[in-house]
């Protein structure tokens, strides 16, 4: 059985064989062959197989003078190593080389050559025939060029664990080991050049393109990595199209209409040249010309494109090219090609033919080729040849008489990355050859032997490659079999001499280093379409300027925009932004939104003209104050100032002092110690004040109520307790202040909501419940004191200053509570002029209602600065009370007599007047006073008429002085318990006597007769005791 299949394989291989004729391959025999796949043709025939007869071998047509080069490449570093007494001793390299037709189909037809012949060596057939031209295994392949034909190799040889290494295959599919598991390259990925050509497309501020891609396995994921790079800089892609060289001629019209109708000015193509050669000969035929080619590595300098027919159309081309290497005596070697003199390389004769655009025809066979070339002369060829009739030649011309890519070694790129490929391989055999047993990288350390080296072992050795090349750069594979490298950028030129293109370098793209550091250019070097310097405009929508921004147009691309005005408070200071930036909160955007300039800070100030004004006001206050102060020091002595309680007056001026100066507090730049000063320093100044005249009318009130003197009385009347309860009132708020302070002290404060471009700077009161319940307090006591002044207005108006004060607190309770809403409802440095003129205002009330009448009577009458006028006031109101007491008994006591006697007496009803008689003459020794007080009732008029004497000015004092009141009225049976109620109160200091006098009263008339000793104003004055003496006699008349 096992006879049989080898038998089968015998008949099976000779027709393998022979459908690769000795014209369509280079041999060469040699210990180990090494396989080559290189494009000496740019595609097939298009043929329609009807299957009628034997399909035949698909012809190759277009020939491809640059692949051609890649192969000589490949040859020379075999003969090269082969010449080499270092490296491979001893081993001869060999060759088998294909045309892949830039193919797949024609790629697969040679590596199952490749496979097939490998199968055969391990059958081990040497029994059954004298196999005399045996050639040995493929132990590794160089190829293919295109990354789709590479992709279809890897899938077969990788079955294999043949190893291909790949000179222009840089699809970033390949670098997956999983799927290509014997798959390397000398040449970098694709994930580096689709990065770079986004880099490039940021660097001119491109962001509107079209994408056009090969429909392979090359074009398809190089332009998709280019699409995500784009959308991470904000660059769109108006449509992307796929394009093939066997695309039909109405699709490539239809492309050719959107890139014609397309705004986008740019166009990046990830294409081989063949694939994208179609599209341009379109686009040259309608004469597109405004447009920029971003081109891919795989025909940045591809000869199908670079023609000079092309140039207007495809002219400033930014491409990417491989680094060029040196490869010492190449050139001389591309010279000495000649089909005589290479036997071995099938490829020769019609390179020669197509160079010269001839054919040989030394033999039938070259007859057959020539017959051959002129079927191939009718398709438009890339070289020299013409359609039409070709002339033979002998095979002596002279090759460097003819100017074709094939002598282009002035960049050599793709050729030397042949040349690293066959030294890698090389120089794995190498380290096979001298390995040492047990460093081995095999099982145990064992070493292969490199008689019999198989292909899986070369494989294993490629992957731990390290050696350095002929530039001195080192050359190792990572895990993904790719090689670092970097991109030379070049600019498409035309030739000044001859108007052929020609590739400037015009910056390079370095991979290793970091990024944004990768891409350098040199904008003065390139030269755009149409023989331009300006860099071309290729965006969507116009830059917006500096303070405006992108704004988003629905349903368009994000690259489509319009420009939208900067917010206030937002800025751009470059073009084409896509967002503003929000300014500091201590700076506004300027009118045109361009920069950022700092905020007006607003506050209260000393210099304005309203900060000015609240000063003077202030000031006014403090002088007034201290003015009245001094008047009251200054009179001190006399009656009205000690009638005052002058000790407590002199405290509340000096607390109206405070009040007046805490305003100024609230003046200025608020700083965190005057946000904490200021209202603890109002609160404590208003109630120190309140509490002064809280105590000072509730202490006359409950003097002129007391009928008989106590020692209780006299003890709410010392002045050291008066001090005590002003201090205990001011202590509250004084504690008060000190927990707001301890637990939430005031800050200042910076308001950047309320104005866009003012920073108010306030206080922060750190508790408004603080601030309400301080001002609250305040105006507790205001209200208390309002109470027993309203309820003292009717005692003597000549010092008492009850009337006054109602009239103050009045004025302090609608100052503040019109001050609540407009605290509230006012912001920024108007909150602080607001309070400020709440103090002034309610100081000022206080300060002329209290104090301005006495200044007025001490200044400028001083005749009722007396102590008669006090002493007159005094006895009136104790007349008028006693009066009004003897009246409300005697009503009662005529109702009782009426009832019994059935008589009507009407209901009497007073009126009180006062007159003053200072016309009376001084009795001898003294001087006498009189004031007449009147009494009005129902059935006639009492007039009291109270006479003061007074003792000379050098008498030793006025202690034994005595005061008559004498009263006439009718006297009833109660009338001496009424006369007993009328007592006036008795200064125990001033040693006085009270004593009265009850005359008879007619039945339409009554008087009352009252005299009194002593009739001092102590109570008033705390301490300072008046001795004056006074006689009253009282008047009747009947006025019914």
């Amino acid at each position: 059985m096992r006879f049989l299949f080898y038998h089968l394989v015998l008949l099976v291989l000779p027709c393998a064989s022979s459908a690769y004729g000795p014209n369509q391959r280079a041999q060469k025999k040699g210990d180990i062959i090494l396989g080559g796949l290189f494009p000496i043709h740019f595609g097939v025939a298009a043929k329609d197989q009807d299957l009628s007869s034997r399909p035949e071998s698909t012809e190759c047509v277009r020939y491809n003078f640059r692949g051609f080069r890649w192969l000589q490449a490949m040859i020379f570093a075999i003969e090269e190593i082969n010449n080499s007494s270092t490296l491979l001793p001893n081993i001869t390299l060999g060759y088998r080389i294909f045309d892949t037709c830039n193919t797949v189909s024609k790629a697969l037809e040679a590596t199952l050559s490749f496979v097939a012949q490998n199968k055969i060596d391990s059958l081990n057939l040497d029994e059954f025939c004298n196999c005399s031209d045996h050639i040995p295994s493929t132990i590794a392949v160089v190829g293919a060029t295109g990354s789709g034909i590479s992709t279809a190799v890897a899938n077969l040889l990788g079955l294999f664990y043949i190893p291909q290494v790949s000179y222009a295959s840089s699809s970033r599919l390949l670098s997956n080991k999983n799927q290509y598991k014997s798959f390397l390259r000398t040449i970098p990925t694709d994930e580096y050049q689709a990065t770079a050509m986004a880099d490039i497309m940021d660097h001119f501020h491109w962001n509107w393109v079209i994408t056009v891609a090969a429909d392979d396995d090359y074009g398809r994921p190089g332009i998709e990595k280019f699409e995500q790079e784009v959308q991470e800089r904000d660059i769109c892609i108006d449509f992307s199209i796929l394009i093939s060289q066997y695309s039909d001629e109405k699709y490539i019209q239809e492309t050719v209409d959107r890139i014609k109708n397309s705004s986008a000015k740019v166009i990046a193509v990830f294409s081989s040249g063949p694939d994208l050669e179609p599209l341009i000969k379109e686009i040259v035929r309608r004469n597109i010309t405004d447009r920029i080619w971003l081109a891919s590595e795989a025909w940045a300098s591809s000869s199908l494109i670079a023609k000079q027919e092309f140039f207007h159309v495809v002219g400033g081309t930014i491409g990417f090219a491989l680094r060029a290497g040196q490869i010492p005596g190449f050139r001389q070697f591309l010279q000495q090609v000649n089909p005589k003199k290479s036997p071995h390389n099938g490829f020769v004769r019609e390179f020669w033919e197509e160079t010269f655009s001839c054919y040989l025809r030394d033999s039938s066979d070259y007859k057959t080729a020539g017959l051959m070339n002129r079927r191939n002369s009718e398709v438009p060829q890339s070289g020299n040849a013409s359609a039409g009739f070709r002339a033979p030649c002998t095979g002596e011309e002279n090759i460097t008489s003819v100017e074709t890519p094939y002598l282009d070694y002035t960049h050599l790129r793709i050729s030397y990355n042949v040349y690293v490929a066959v030294y890698s391989i090389a120089h794995a055999l190498q380290d096979i050859l001298t390995c040492t047993p047990g460093k081995g990288l095999f099982i145990n350390g064992s070493c292969a032997d490199i008689k019999k080296v198989e292909a899986w072992q070369v494989l294993k050795q490629l992957r731990h490659l390290n050696f350095t090349n002929n530039m001195g750069e080192q050359v190792d594979f990572d895990e993904s079999g790719d090689l670092l490298g970097n991109y030379t950028i070049i600019n498409w030129h035309r030739n000044p001499e001859d108007g052929s293109v020609m590739f400037e370098e015009v910056g390079h793209y370095n991979m290793n280093a970091k990024s944004g550091e990768r891409l350098y250019i040199d904008e003065s070097k390139i030269l755009w379409n149409g023989f331009l310097r300006e860099v071309p405009f290729s965006n969507c929508s116009k830059d917006c300027d500096l303070g405006t921004r992108k704004g988003i147009i629905e349903g368009e691309p994000t690259c489509c925009f319009e420009c939208v005005a900067c917010p206030d408070g937002e800025y751009t200071d470059e073009r084409d932004a896509s967002e503003c930036i929000k300014c500091s909160e201590d700076s506004w955007s300027n009118e045109n939104h361009t920069s950022c300039i700092l905020k007006q800070i607003e506050f209260l100030s000393w210099t304005e003209p309203f900060g000015i004004a609240l000063t003077l006001f202030a000031a006014l206050g403090i002088f007034l104050t201290s003015f009245v102060l001094g008047v009251f020091v200054k009179f001190r002595n006399t009656p009205i100032v000690k009638a005052t309680n002058r000790e407590l007056s002199y405290l509340l001026l000096f607390s109206l002092i405070c009040c007046f100066s805490s305003s100024l507090i609230f003046i200025g730049e608020p700083q965190d110690w005057t946000c904490q000063l200021r209202q603890p320093a109002f609160g404590i100044s208003f109630v120190l004040c309140i509490s002064c005249i809280l105590v000072k009318t509730n202490r006359v009130l409950l003097v002129f109520e007391a009928k008989i003197p106590t020692s209780l009385h006299r003890k709410w009347w010392g002045l050291n307790l008066q001090f005590l309860l002003v201090f205990l009132c001011t202590f509250v708020q004084i504690m008060t202040c000190g927990i707001w302070l301890y637990n939430s002290p005031p800050k200042s404060y910076r308001n950047h909501e309320m104005d866009d471009e003012i920073i108010f700077v306030t206080c922060n009161e750190g508790s408004l419940m603080a601030l309400g319940f301080l001002i609250g307090y305040t105006c507790l006591l205001a209200a208390i004191c309002f109470f027993f002044a309203f309820k003292s207005r009717k005692l003597p108006e000549n010092f008492n200053e009850a009337k006054f004060i109602t009239f103050s607190m009045l004025i302090f309770f609608i100052v503040w509570i019109s001050f609540i809403p407009a605290y509230v409802s006012t912001h920024g440095k108007f909150v602080s002029a607001v309070e400020v003129i709440a103090i002034l205002a309610s100081s000022f009330g206080l300060l002329a209602c209290i104090f301005f009448n006495k200044i007025y009577i001490i200044l400028f009458k001083p005749s009722r600065n007396t102590i008669e006028e006090v002493r007159c006031s005094t006895a009136a109101h104790a007349f008028k009370v006693a009066a009004r007491a003897t009246l409300r008994r005697s009503t009662v006591s005529q109702k009782r007599s009426n009832s019994i006697d059935s008589s009507s007496v009407s209901t009497p009803n007073s009126s009180i007047c006062s007159k003053t008689n200072s016309e009376e003459q001084s009795p001898p020794g003294g001087r006498q006073r009189e004031c007449k007080q009147k009494v009005s009732f129902g059935s006639g008029t009492v007039t009291l008429s109270l006479s003061f004497e007074e003792a000379k000015r050098n008498s030793t004092g006025c202690k034994n002085m005595k005061r008559r009141n004498s009263l006439e009225a009718k006297a009833s049976d109660d009338s001496l318990m009424r006369q007993k109620a009328l007592l006036p109160l008795q200064n125990s200091e001033a040693g006085s006597e009270i004593s009265f006098r009850t005359a008879s009263i007619s039945p339409s008339q009554e008087s009352v007769s009252e005299t009194c000793n002593s009739m001092d104003t102590a109570p008033f004055s705390s301490g300072n005791s008046i001795y004056p003496s006074s006689n009253a006699v009282p008047e009747t008349s009947n006025t019914s």
